[in-house]
Protein backbone atom coordinates (compact mmCIF):
# COMPACT_ATOMS: atom_id res chain seq x y z
CA UNK A 1 0.00 0.00 0.00
CA UNK A 2 1.19 3.47 -0.71
CA UNK A 3 0.10 6.61 1.49
CA UNK A 4 -0.05 9.79 1.11
CA UNK A 5 -0.73 11.94 4.55
CA UNK A 6 -4.10 9.43 5.74
CA UNK A 7 -5.00 8.60 2.51
CA UNK A 8 -4.60 5.03 1.62
CA UNK A 9 -3.89 3.69 -2.06
CA UNK A 10 -2.99 0.57 -3.62
CA UNK A 11 0.50 -0.71 -4.37
CA UNK A 12 1.79 0.96 -7.41
CA UNK A 13 -1.49 3.22 -8.13
CA UNK A 14 -2.21 4.99 -10.94
CA UNK A 15 -2.60 8.54 -11.41
CA UNK A 16 -4.69 10.58 -13.53
CA UNK A 17 -2.66 13.87 -14.45
CA UNK A 18 -3.82 17.10 -13.86
CA UNK A 19 -4.66 17.96 -17.43
CA UNK A 20 -6.07 21.68 -18.49
CA UNK A 21 -9.31 21.39 -20.78
CA UNK A 22 -8.91 17.65 -19.63
CA UNK A 23 -9.38 16.37 -16.59
CA UNK A 24 -12.50 18.03 -15.28
CA UNK A 25 -15.40 15.83 -13.45
CA UNK A 26 -16.71 14.37 -16.90
CA UNK A 27 -13.43 12.97 -17.94
CA UNK A 28 -12.15 11.87 -14.61
CA UNK A 29 -15.50 10.00 -14.07
CA UNK A 30 -14.53 7.82 -17.09
CA UNK A 31 -11.36 7.29 -15.88
CA UNK A 32 -12.26 6.20 -12.13
CA UNK A 33 -14.72 3.97 -13.69
CA UNK A 34 -11.94 2.24 -15.37
CA UNK A 35 -9.61 2.05 -13.00
CA UNK A 36 -7.81 5.60 -12.17
CA UNK A 37 -6.57 5.00 -8.27
CA UNK A 38 -5.97 9.02 -7.58
CA UNK A 39 -6.91 12.17 -9.97
CA UNK A 40 -6.39 15.95 -9.58
CA UNK A 41 -8.65 18.54 -10.78
CA UNK A 42 -7.39 21.11 -13.52
CA UNK A 43 -4.68 23.21 -12.18
CA UNK A 44 -6.25 26.35 -10.82
CA UNK A 45 -5.28 29.89 -10.09
CA UNK A 46 -4.60 31.09 -7.09
CA UNK A 47 -5.24 34.51 -7.99
CA UNK A 48 -8.21 33.39 -9.88
CA UNK A 49 -9.83 32.00 -7.21
CA UNK A 50 -9.05 34.60 -4.43
CA UNK A 51 -10.97 37.01 -7.24
CA UNK A 52 -13.60 34.28 -7.26
CA UNK A 53 -13.27 34.24 -11.13
CA UNK A 54 -15.93 31.82 -12.41
CA UNK A 55 -14.11 29.50 -14.61
CA UNK A 56 -11.25 28.75 -11.42
CA UNK A 57 -14.74 28.38 -9.21
CA UNK A 58 -16.21 25.73 -11.49
CA UNK A 59 -12.92 23.81 -11.59
CA UNK A 60 -13.32 23.30 -7.64
CA UNK A 61 -16.49 20.77 -8.42
CA UNK A 62 -15.43 17.43 -7.00
CA UNK A 63 -17.77 14.25 -6.88
CA UNK A 64 -17.96 11.30 -3.89
CA UNK A 65 -17.37 8.36 -6.10
CA UNK A 66 -14.09 9.91 -7.45
CA UNK A 67 -12.41 9.72 -4.56
CA UNK A 68 -9.61 10.11 -2.97
CA UNK A 69 -9.61 13.02 -5.71
CA UNK A 70 -7.02 16.24 -5.33
CA UNK A 71 -7.51 19.83 -6.24
CA UNK A 72 -4.29 21.55 -8.34
CA UNK A 73 -3.27 25.36 -7.25
CA UNK A 74 -0.50 27.57 -9.03
CA UNK A 75 1.00 30.71 -8.55
CA UNK A 76 3.79 32.94 -6.90
CA UNK A 77 2.67 34.44 -4.33
CA UNK A 78 2.88 32.89 -0.93
CA UNK A 79 -0.11 34.81 0.75
CA UNK A 80 -2.21 34.35 -2.58
CA UNK A 81 -1.32 30.28 -2.37
CA UNK A 82 -1.88 30.24 1.31
CA UNK A 83 -5.25 31.80 1.00
CA UNK A 84 -6.65 29.37 -1.97
CA UNK A 85 -5.81 26.55 -0.35
CA UNK A 86 -7.79 27.73 2.43
CA UNK A 87 -10.88 28.16 -0.33
CA UNK A 88 -9.92 24.82 -1.67
CA UNK A 89 -9.92 23.46 2.03
CA UNK A 90 -13.93 24.20 2.01
CA UNK A 91 -14.77 22.01 -0.79
CA UNK A 92 -13.09 18.80 1.31
CA UNK A 93 -11.20 17.36 -1.26
CA UNK A 94 -9.03 14.33 -0.33
CA UNK A 95 -5.73 16.53 -0.82
CA UNK A 96 -3.87 19.70 -2.44
CA UNK A 97 -1.70 19.45 -4.87
CA UNK A 98 1.21 22.49 -6.24
CA UNK A 99 1.86 22.66 -9.37
CA UNK A 100 5.23 23.71 -10.06
CA UNK A 101 5.92 21.97 -13.44
CA UNK A 102 3.56 23.73 -15.89
CA UNK A 103 5.68 24.71 -19.01
CA UNK A 104 2.96 27.12 -20.94
CA UNK A 105 4.42 30.31 -20.89
CA UNK A 106 1.49 32.29 -19.90
CA UNK A 107 1.66 30.38 -16.54
CA UNK A 108 5.47 30.56 -16.46
CA UNK A 109 5.26 34.01 -16.89
CA UNK A 110 3.38 34.81 -13.96
CA UNK A 111 6.54 33.41 -11.71
CA UNK A 112 3.91 30.42 -11.78
CA UNK A 113 4.36 26.75 -13.07
CA UNK A 114 7.57 25.44 -13.97
CA UNK A 115 8.21 29.57 -13.94
CA UNK A 116 9.31 28.90 -9.92
CA UNK A 117 12.18 26.37 -10.82
CA UNK A 118 14.59 29.03 -11.30
CA UNK A 119 14.41 30.16 -8.17
CA UNK A 120 14.06 26.86 -5.34
CA UNK A 121 13.67 29.26 -2.11
CA UNK A 122 10.60 30.93 -3.68
CA UNK A 123 9.54 26.91 -4.22
CA UNK A 124 10.21 26.13 -0.58
CA UNK A 125 8.27 29.34 0.45
CA UNK A 126 5.44 29.04 -1.47
CA UNK A 127 5.10 25.43 -0.39
CA UNK A 128 5.62 25.77 2.99
CA UNK A 129 2.44 28.88 2.83
CA UNK A 130 0.17 26.11 1.55
CA UNK A 131 1.21 23.13 4.07
CA UNK A 132 0.34 25.75 6.75
CA UNK A 133 -2.15 27.04 5.89
CA UNK A 134 -4.31 23.56 5.39
CA UNK A 135 -5.33 20.58 7.40
CA UNK A 136 -5.40 18.89 4.17
CA UNK A 137 -2.33 16.82 2.71
CA UNK A 138 0.09 18.75 0.58
CA UNK A 139 1.68 17.28 -2.22
CA UNK A 140 3.71 18.66 -5.48
CA UNK A 141 4.18 17.61 -9.28
CA UNK A 142 6.95 19.69 -10.34
CA UNK A 143 9.90 18.81 -13.25
CA UNK A 144 13.45 17.90 -13.60
CA UNK A 145 14.68 21.22 -13.51
CA UNK A 146 14.59 24.10 -16.07
CA UNK A 147 16.95 23.29 -19.05
CA UNK A 148 19.50 20.54 -19.28
CA UNK A 149 22.36 22.73 -17.54
CA UNK A 150 19.87 23.53 -14.62
CA UNK A 151 18.57 20.00 -13.46
CA UNK A 152 17.87 20.58 -9.96
CA UNK A 153 15.30 17.74 -8.50
CA UNK A 154 17.28 15.96 -6.13
CA UNK A 155 17.58 19.52 -4.20
CA UNK A 156 13.72 20.04 -4.93
CA UNK A 157 12.83 16.66 -3.72
CA UNK A 158 14.97 16.92 -0.14
CA UNK A 159 13.61 20.42 0.36
CA UNK A 160 10.19 20.25 -0.49
CA UNK A 161 10.04 17.06 1.93
CA UNK A 162 11.11 19.10 4.71
CA UNK A 163 8.57 21.43 4.12
CA UNK A 164 5.78 18.81 4.89
CA UNK A 165 4.62 17.79 1.77
CA UNK A 166 3.27 13.92 1.52
CA UNK A 167 4.31 13.03 -2.32
CA UNK A 168 6.01 14.29 -4.88
CA UNK A 169 5.17 13.77 -8.46
CA UNK A 170 8.01 14.13 -10.96
CA UNK A 171 7.70 14.86 -14.74
CA UNK A 172 11.19 13.70 -15.82
CA UNK A 173 11.89 16.61 -18.58
CA UNK A 174 12.55 19.93 -18.10
CA UNK A 175 10.53 23.11 -18.92
CA UNK A 176 12.84 23.57 -21.70
CA UNK A 177 11.40 20.50 -22.94
CA UNK A 178 7.71 21.05 -23.00
CA UNK A 179 6.77 18.13 -24.09
CA UNK A 180 8.87 16.86 -26.67
CA UNK A 181 11.92 14.79 -26.64
CA UNK A 182 12.22 11.71 -24.73
CA UNK A 183 11.35 11.64 -21.04
CA UNK A 184 14.31 10.57 -18.55
CA UNK A 185 13.53 8.49 -15.92
CA UNK A 186 17.12 7.87 -14.31
CA UNK A 187 16.34 11.11 -12.21
CA UNK A 188 13.70 10.01 -10.62
CA UNK A 189 15.34 6.12 -9.98
CA UNK A 190 18.42 8.33 -8.45
CA UNK A 191 15.93 10.29 -5.92
CA UNK A 192 14.47 6.30 -4.95
CA UNK A 193 17.38 5.48 -4.45
CA UNK A 194 17.83 8.37 -2.12
CA UNK A 195 17.69 7.17 1.81
CA UNK A 196 17.12 10.61 2.74
CA UNK A 197 13.86 10.85 0.87
CA UNK A 198 10.70 8.92 2.58
CA UNK A 199 7.93 10.60 1.05
CA UNK A 200 6.38 8.18 -2.00
CA UNK A 201 7.65 9.38 -5.49
CA UNK A 202 5.51 9.07 -8.32
CA UNK A 203 6.69 8.90 -12.54
CA UNK A 204 5.14 10.45 -14.85
CA UNK A 205 6.05 11.34 -18.62
CA UNK A 206 5.79 8.88 -21.94
CA UNK A 207 3.75 6.20 -20.47
CA UNK A 208 1.45 5.20 -22.69
CA UNK A 209 0.86 1.51 -22.98
CA UNK A 210 0.92 -1.23 -20.44
CA UNK A 211 4.38 -2.53 -21.72
CA UNK A 212 5.73 0.77 -21.16
CA UNK A 213 4.58 0.82 -17.71
CA UNK A 214 5.69 -2.32 -16.28
CA UNK A 215 9.00 -1.51 -17.41
CA UNK A 216 9.28 1.99 -16.08
CA UNK A 217 7.88 0.27 -12.76
CA UNK A 218 10.86 -2.53 -12.75
CA UNK A 219 13.27 -0.44 -14.09
CA UNK A 220 12.93 2.68 -12.04
CA UNK A 221 11.27 1.54 -8.74
CA UNK A 222 9.03 4.84 -7.93
CA UNK A 223 5.99 4.51 -6.15
CA UNK A 224 3.14 4.57 -8.83
CA UNK A 225 2.85 6.20 -12.07
CA UNK A 226 1.29 9.69 -12.98
CA UNK A 227 -0.75 9.14 -16.59
CA UNK A 228 -1.77 12.09 -18.59
CA UNK A 229 -1.77 12.22 -22.34
CA UNK A 230 -2.37 8.59 -22.70
CA UNK A 231 -5.08 8.82 -21.28
CA UNK A 232 -6.84 11.29 -23.58
CA UNK A 233 -9.65 9.82 -25.57
CA UNK A 234 -8.12 6.30 -23.62
CA UNK A 235 -9.20 5.79 -20.32
CA UNK A 236 -9.48 1.99 -20.52
CA UNK A 237 -5.24 2.51 -20.19
CA UNK A 238 -5.76 2.33 -16.41
CA UNK A 239 -7.09 -1.15 -16.81
CA UNK A 240 -5.20 -2.38 -19.43
CA UNK A 241 -1.69 -1.88 -17.35
CA UNK A 242 -3.66 -3.11 -14.12
CA UNK A 243 -4.50 -6.28 -15.95
CA UNK A 244 -1.08 -6.53 -17.79
CA UNK A 245 0.54 -6.03 -14.15
CA UNK A 246 -1.42 -9.01 -13.03
CA UNK A 247 -1.07 -11.39 -15.89
CA UNK A 248 1.35 -10.49 -18.07
CA UNK A 249 -1.69 -10.59 -20.68
CA UNK A 250 -2.78 -7.39 -22.84
CA UNK A 251 -5.99 -7.02 -22.98
CA UNK A 252 -8.25 -6.41 -26.47
CA UNK A 253 -8.75 -2.67 -27.13
CA UNK A 254 -11.85 -1.13 -27.12
CA UNK A 255 -14.35 -1.95 -29.81
CA UNK A 256 -16.25 0.23 -31.70
CA UNK A 257 -19.08 -0.62 -28.89
CA UNK A 258 -16.91 0.83 -25.78
CA UNK A 259 -15.66 3.96 -28.39
CA UNK A 260 -19.12 4.77 -28.98
CA UNK A 261 -20.29 3.92 -24.92
CA UNK A 262 -17.54 6.25 -23.81
CA UNK A 263 -18.56 9.38 -25.91
CA UNK A 264 -22.19 8.87 -24.82
CA UNK A 265 -21.33 8.68 -21.00
CA UNK A 266 -18.52 11.70 -21.37
CA UNK A 267 -21.37 14.08 -23.60
CA UNK A 268 -24.50 12.98 -21.25
CA UNK A 269 -22.42 13.83 -17.91
CA UNK A 270 -20.21 16.54 -19.63
CA UNK A 271 -24.09 17.92 -20.19
CA UNK A 272 -25.15 17.30 -16.64
CA UNK A 273 -22.19 19.52 -15.59
CA UNK A 274 -22.24 22.16 -17.65
CA UNK A 275 -25.51 22.60 -19.17
CA UNK A 276 -26.45 21.06 -22.66
CA UNK A 277 -25.36 23.44 -24.87
CA UNK A 278 -21.77 24.37 -22.94
CA UNK A 279 -21.32 20.41 -22.06
CA UNK A 280 -21.55 19.76 -26.07
CA UNK A 281 -18.71 22.22 -27.15
CA UNK A 282 -16.70 21.25 -24.56
CA UNK A 283 -17.01 17.50 -26.16
CA UNK A 284 -16.15 18.91 -29.65
CA UNK A 285 -12.30 18.66 -28.45
CA UNK A 286 -12.74 14.67 -27.63
CA UNK A 287 -13.87 13.16 -30.51
CA UNK A 288 -10.92 12.59 -32.52
CA UNK A 289 -9.28 11.57 -29.40
CA UNK A 290 -11.91 8.48 -28.96
CA UNK A 291 -11.60 7.20 -32.51
CA UNK A 292 -8.08 7.55 -32.67
CA UNK A 293 -6.92 5.22 -35.52
CA UNK A 294 -10.23 4.06 -36.12
CA UNK A 295 -10.55 4.06 -40.00
CA UNK A 296 -13.20 6.38 -41.83
CA UNK A 297 -14.03 8.44 -38.82
CA UNK A 298 -13.15 11.81 -40.24
CA UNK A 299 -16.45 11.27 -42.30
CA UNK A 300 -18.23 11.11 -38.98
CA UNK A 301 -16.42 13.65 -36.82
CA UNK A 302 -18.24 17.00 -38.69
CA UNK A 303 -21.23 15.37 -38.20
CA UNK A 304 -20.35 15.02 -34.29
CA UNK A 305 -18.81 18.61 -34.24
CA UNK A 306 -22.47 19.48 -35.17
CA UNK A 307 -24.39 18.15 -32.28
CA UNK A 308 -26.26 20.65 -30.05
CA UNK A 309 -28.60 18.58 -28.51
CA UNK A 310 -28.06 15.39 -26.98
CA UNK A 311 -30.68 13.64 -28.82
CA UNK A 312 -28.71 14.65 -31.83
CA UNK A 313 -25.37 12.77 -29.84
CA UNK A 314 -27.82 9.99 -29.28
CA UNK A 315 -28.83 10.08 -33.32
CA UNK A 316 -25.18 10.20 -34.30
CA UNK A 317 -23.83 7.50 -32.17
CA UNK A 318 -26.66 5.13 -33.40
CA UNK A 319 -25.60 5.96 -37.16
CA UNK A 320 -22.18 5.65 -36.74
CA UNK A 321 -22.70 2.85 -35.14
CA UNK A 322 -24.56 1.25 -37.66
CA UNK A 323 -21.96 2.22 -39.91
CA UNK A 324 -19.13 -0.19 -38.46
CA UNK A 325 -20.90 -2.86 -37.34
CA UNK A 326 -22.13 -3.59 -40.90
CA UNK A 327 -18.51 -2.43 -42.17
CA UNK A 328 -15.88 -5.05 -43.33
CA UNK A 329 -13.31 -3.03 -42.30
CA UNK A 330 -11.06 -4.90 -39.52
CA UNK A 331 -11.49 -1.90 -36.70
CA UNK A 332 -9.92 -4.13 -33.71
Amino acid sequence: MVKIGPITLPEFPLLLAPMEDVSDPPFRRLCKAHGADLMYSEFISSEGLIRDAIKSRKKLDIFDYERPVGIQIFGGDEEAMALSARIVETVQPDLVDINFGCPVKKVVCKGAGAGVLKDIDLMVRLTKAVVSSTHLPVTVKTRLGWDSDSINIDEVAQRLQETGIKALTIHARTRAQMYKGEADWEHISRIKQNPNIEIPIFGNGDVDSPQKALEYRQKYACDGIMIGRGAIGYPWIFKEIKHFFETGELLAGPTIEERLEAVSLHAHWSVEWKGERAGLVEMRQHYSNYFRGIPHFKEFRKAFLQVETLEQMREQIGKTHEFYLNSPLDIS
